[in-house]
């Protein structure tokens, strides 16, 4: 398959797929292969159709795998060998929507309390403050964060696109006094080796503890700070598109689904049990 892998890995790359993507597809296409004792190009619809039942009914694969392979596979049959008419033997999976978890600002308070070393409590701050995503604050240096403009830069956020977010006055104050604690030269939030950024498997755990020490019972991630940023600024009246710019989001829809659990408008409605006799409220 090394020709083949060839192929693929340059056409990934001639459009712009992430590095993380690239090395998932490939992994995914090679699974295949192996599966099969045969290079891809040489499989039919068939066949393509039985592993995916393979990966589903045998294997149960987690639903992210199983996304992972079919973007990897119409990628490789679309693009790399040029084999369209196979694409409908390819679906997508159909999405079941869930609504994201999200901390109220109390609970977000108290996960912040709970981390008492600095360097932890100024990445969740930086999470939770310009709504990143995990990978976008890991690639954060400290050249990002202006202080005169009051923004942070995020360069090559998802599509490999930069944009802006505001620089929390509350934030900025925090990261000086790290800085002048760990003054982190190149990446702002480095890792246990000088020069390498943290990992996001180290963040995601620091989290996690956080979240537990605090009380919180929801599962607490690094996303679910950005989830609950996005929901805040929801309900204190943010609009929806200037959201989704500050998300980074291609599409509005996605941004869309903040309203599901925004409950700004629920709080504005009485249930109608409220309206009834005095006869019904709790007695001694």
């Amino acid at each position: 398959m090394s020709k083949l892998r060839r192929r693929m890995q340059g056409d990934l790359r001639v459009r712009n797929y992430a590095e993380r993507t690239q090395a998932i597809y490939i992994r995914r296409v090679a699974e295949m292969a192996m599966h099969f004792g045969r290079s891809p190009d040489t499989l039919g619809r068939e066949e393509i159709r039985g592993y995916l039942r393979y990966l589903k009914e045998e294997r149960d694969v987690s639903r992210s795998a199983f996304k992972q392979t079919v973007g990897a596979l119409r990628f490789l049959y679309r693009v790399t060998l040029d084999r369209p008419e196979l694409l409908s033997h390819i679906p997508y999976p159909r999405e079941k929507r869930r609504d994201p978890v999200v901390l109220s600002q109390d609970e977000v308070g108290r996960l912040l309390k709970a981390l008492e070393n600095l360097k932890h409590r100024a990445l969740a701050m930086t999470l939770y403050a310009g709504g990143l995503r995990i990978s976008e604050v890991l690639g954060l240096e400290v050249r990002d964060i202006d202080s005169d403009r009051m923004v942070i830069t995020v360069r090559h956020g998802k599509g490999d696109k930069d944009r802006q977010v505001v620089l929390s006055v509350v934030l900025l104050e925090t990261l000086r006094a790290y800085c002048r604690m760990y003054r982190p030269r190149t990446w702002l939030f480095d890792g246990q080796i000088p020069g390498q950024p943290l990992t996001s498997r180290a963040v995601q755990r620091v989290i996690r503890v956080a979240g537990e020490r605090a009380g919180i019972t929801k599962r607490v991630t690094p996303h679910v700070l950005r989830h609950s940023y996005a929901t805040h600024l929801l309900e204190a009246g943010t609009d929806l598109r200037m959201i989704q710019t500050l998300l980074g989001h291609r599409s509005l829809q996605s941004t869309a689904i903040y309203t599901h659990v925004a409950t700004v408008r629920l709080r504005s409605i009485k249930s109608p049990l409220d309206a009834l006799s005095p006869e019904f409220e709790p007695t001694e």
